[in-house]
């Protein structure tokens, strides 16, 4: 039995994926469900921000968490109103304090998440002041149940691939599973329900099924979140800063198997890895392909 969500995938919403008709292998013709993808433009009061191509669901969360995580938004802030127009496919975010950020806009750094993921300048200058606390903790029972809990829940991930998951756990229960084409989308529509919801970070866990880049590490920092896994690799700067925040990095966590790289010393080694089953040969397949 899988856990309640607070918020979770919704892979039967037929505006998230549509049905194509081709041709496999053999040239017999087939029905294949693939991903829907559209643009919506950010505004942050009356300046427009960014253009994001994403999946078209939580657009306010996506937007609160993506100025959130762009240093564009604190916690401090009082957000007014979140306007969406899905004809226009355009959200507005409004705030009692006013805006400029003209300057900023000019220097975005091109990051290596898919869907052309951005970080400005100077995220990674606030980024680099930051240090991670050091008194959260994660159990290997947590983390196996974890890994068994996600990969089990129903996603446009196991419907149709081609996408992204980022999950907001505590423990060993995930809170909030958010799915995007990039996975700096999904990060940032967790990063608003955060910031939204006043929810502490320094006792959660982030899960990702996408690569542990350095965009993701500075992500999570940027957020207080004090572990960051994936069930895929890492990046050689992903991993440097990681040390320097003193982020608990874990990779390749699949089935009884994971790497760390970074904040091993918050790992609890409480269970026994022989005693866990490897990861299901069909999810196994189908996460090579998508990585």
């Amino acid at each position: 039995m899988t856990t309640k969500l607070i918020i979770g995938p919704t892979p039967e919403d037929p505006a998230l994926s549509t049905e194509v008709e081709g041709i496999d292998h053999t040239g017999t013709a087939v029905a294949t469900d693939v991903i829907t993808e559209r643009p919506l433009t950010l505004f942050l009061n009356a300046q427009e921000i960014v253009t994001m191509m994403t999946i078209g669901d939580h657009p306010g969360l996506l937007a609160a968490g993506y100025l959130a995580n762009q240093n564009m938004l604190s916690r401090e802030d009082v957000i007014t109103a979140i306007e969406h127009d899905e004809d226009l496919d355009v959200v507005v975010v409004r705030t009692e304090r006013e805006t400029n950020y003209e300057e900023k806009l000019k220097k975005k750094v091109r990051t290596s998440g898919c869907a052309q993921g951005t970080v400005f300048g100077d995220v990674i200058d606030t980024f680099e002041k930051i240090r991670l606390g050091t008194g959260a903790k994660l159990r290997t029972s947590w983390l196996y149940a974890l890994t068994r809990e996600i990969n089990t829940q129903p996603s446009l991930y196991l419907k149709a691939g081609a996408i992204h998951g980022c999950v907001l756990c505590k423990a060993d229960k995930p809170l909030v599973y958010m799915e995007d084409v990039g996975r700096h989308n999904a990060v940032d529509k967790v990063a608003g329900w955060m910031m939204l919801n006043n929810v502490d970070p320094g006792d959660k866990i982030f899960y990702t099924t996408g690569r542990l880049t350095s965009e993701m590490v500075i992500k999570t920092v940027m957020m207080g979140i004090p572990i960051l896994v994936s069930r895929s690799g890492f990046t050689a700067w992903g991993v440097e800063l990681a040390r320097q925040a003193g982020l608990t990095l874990i990779g390749r966590a699949r089935g009884k198997r994971f790497v760390a790289l970074s904040g091993a010393e918050r790992i609890v080694f409480d269970s026994d890895p022989e005693a866990e089953a490897e990861e299901d040969a069909k999810h196994n397949r189908k996460a090579s392909r998508d990585d």
